[in-house]
């Protein structure tokens, strides 16, 4: 919002300038006392061009350098004795957009032109068209426009650069935090929760073996240590995933499905749209949201069959995964770190997560990512 509110001021700022300059220009020119003839209103019209082209000088500055130089030396030809002001404007705007050659190219050929069109005009001799062209357009001010143009380019790069550095830094320093936390995880907790699971794994055979009937405690222990320890796994990966390595993206949604069809899921992917290139952002979470949908199937769902469809639409990836598991309506789904992870990652990209039974029985997870195409 804050951007495009900047944009329609600087639109309305470049507007202010160039019917500015065009008023001030077309003074000056009526102040010459020139008749109505049809030259001297070609004139004029010269004088209100080069002005008002001003005002496009931020999209287009070589268009508005070659138009303004142009009328200059029109109005000049046709015998108005005016200053190249909106020349002068327009040199300053193609330096500080990076034009420097064809500025200096330009410049120089209206620096030329500029006594012919006094002699066309047939009012001077040589001397004076020279001196003219030298009130016109005084070869101080218009390397004055252009040191000034250049100089204000350079520091806005020299502030970009900084910004990008600034960025690079807060996320180098936010990835060696991340990779921090995995190895205090990994250290304070792996251990212990691998002598929970082997422990209580020990005991449950001891008592079966025995003949003992296994308490209910000792089995919840055991399915808590599991669990623990795949969370965890899940947890120090994603921590660790610190982007120095090709991340996990579209491409490799099918090695999930033949994964999971090796598992025993009867698993099968579509693919629907025009397929395009994807923020490598947006490829890494749908990958995420395909594997913790068909992990979550895997331990939870009972299922046998899962369907994952991916729809590439102009502005949006979609993502959808359906299973025939034992969910129904009535079961509200308990929301575990996966799900919350998987919703966290796609509302962070600006997109939308509805995860819930379906009405025929089983799961639906469906994702909806926004994808801003280069233009």
């Amino acid at each position: 919002m804050n951007k495009g509110r900047f944009r329609v001021r600087a639109g309305v700022r470049d507007w202010l300038i160039a019917v500015g300059v065009a008023a001030a220009l077309l003074v000056t020119g009526l102040s010459g006392q020139h008749s109505a003839t049809g030259l001297d209103l070609l004139g004029y019209a010269l004088l209100a061009v080069g002005g008002l082209a001003l005002a496009a000088g931020r999209r287009a500055p070589v268009a508005v350098l070659a138009v303004t130089g142009l009328c200059a030396v029109g109005y000049q030809a046709a015998g108005f004795d005016v200053a190249a002001v909106a020349f002068l404007f327009a040199v300053y705007a193609a330096m500080r957009a990076g034009h420097r050659t064809v500025t200096v190219v330009v410049s120089v050929a209206v620096l030329a032109a500029l006594p012919l069109a006094a002699l066309v005009s047939g009012l001077h001799d040589t001397g004076e068209a020279f001196a003219q062209a030298r009130g016109a357009l005084q070869i101080a001010w218009l390397i004055a426009a252009g040191a000034a143009g250049e100089a204000l380019r350079q520091a806005e790069q020299r502030a970009d650069e900084a910004e990008r550095t600034r960025e690079e830094t807060a996320r180098r320093r936010a990835d060696e935090e991340r990779l921090h936390i995995a190895r205090e995880l990994h250290d304070s907790l792996t251990h212990q929760i691998s002598v929970i699971k082997v422990q209580s794994e020990a005991a449950v055979h001891v008592a079966r073996k025995r003949g003992e009937e296994v308490p209910e405690a000792m089995l919840a222990i055991r399915e808590a240590g599991r669990e623990a320890s795949r969370e965890l796994r899940a947890t120090l990966q994603a921590l660790r995933d610190d982007d120095t390595t090709p991340p996990h993206g579209l491409d490799h949604v099918t090695e999930l499905v033949e994964r999971a069809a090796k598992n025993g899921l009867e698993t099968t992917l579509t693919i629907e749209g025009r397929r395009h290139d994807v923020p490598t952002a947006v490829g890494r979470t749908a990958y995420r949201v395909v594997q913790e949908s068909l992990t979550n199937i895997a331990r939870h769902a009972n299922a046998g069959t899962v369907l994952v469809h991916i729809d590439y639409r102009p502005d949006t990836l979609a993502i959808r995964i359906d299973d025939d598991g034992k969910a129904t309506p009535d079961s509200a789904p308990q929301p575990g770190i996966g799900l919350m992870g998987m919703r966290e990652r796609v509302t962070a990209l600006g997109g939308r997560l509805r995860a819930e039974p379906r009405s025929e029985g089983g799961f639906t997870v469906q994702a909806e990512l926004p994808v801003e195409r280069a233009s």
